[in-house]
């Protein structure tokens, strides 16, 4: 869930934004001038701002220079009057995205939302998460769950369903032990009556693809009488 921070002396502004953004599922933090916008966004968790033009002590222009001049890359939507035509120029070149004018379209607003966000995710201003992109790393070995594919230095590697299965149990535990039976039972979906020769036998042909040295090997290690473990990287 993405948190918005709304920014406005106005607060039937602020609470109309509030309401339009929690109704489509979005957390908000508010402000009533550019200090306190500065004070949120160093306290983090933001992910894009609303932000006025005109506002006391300082000003959505000024904060958005200061934001800027700090690093931060958080998206950031001016709102502003139609008079401010000159602020909208400046406000951009100094480093907001977008702009809104006043009297907004809620759907215009929550549209304009979206796309930044969609743009600070995709375009890596903000790091997606293993469980959001699906890509699993360790060391120089990746899986990308979404694509289903594994890669070690970058080299593909093509794996069989139950290898992939294991890899993926594995590689999503890293340091943890898993008996036979544990793997066989997640992976096969079936009791582990009898399953310690199939899974070795999984393993073995996994290791074959993923380890250098297959016979040394560095991430799939076994734990003596307990099972095995993706050694972290």
């Amino acid at each position: 869930m993405n948190t918005i921070l709304i920014c406005d002396d106005d607060r039937d502004i602020v609470s109309a934004l509030n309401i339009y953004l929690t109704s489509e599922g979005y957390r908000t933090v508010e402000a009533y001038n550019g200090e306190e916008a500065l004070a949120a966004v160093r306290a983090g968790g933001i992910d894009c701002i609303l932000m006025d033009v005109m506002m006391p002590k300082l000003d959505g222009i000024r904060a958005t220079a200061r934001l800027r001049e700090e690093g931060g890359n958080i998206p950031i939507i001016l709102l502003t009057a139609k008079s401010e035509d000159a602020d909208k120029v400046l406000g951009l070149n100094i480093g907001a995205d977008d702009y809104v004018t006043k009297p907004f379209n809620p759907i215009e607003v929550m549209a304009r939302v979206k796309s930044q966000l969609r743009r600070y995710t995709l375009l890596g201003g903000k790091a997606r998460t293993e469980e959001e992109s699906g890509l699993i790393t360790n060391g120089a070995l990746a899986m990308d769950d979404g694509a289903k594919t594994v890669t070690v230095d970058g080299e593909p590697v093509a794996l069989t369903p139950l290898e992939y299965n294991i890899l993926r149990l594995l590689m999503k535990n890293p340091g943890r032990v898993f008996s036979t039976g544990q793997i066989y039972e997640q992976v096969w979906n079936d009791p582990a009556y009898g399953s310690e020769n199939t899974v070795a036998v999984h393993i073995r042909h996994l290791r074959e693809k993923i380890e250098i040295d297959p016979a040394n090997p560095r991430y799939i290690r076994v734990v003596w009488g307990l099972g095995y473990k993706m050694e972290k990287m």
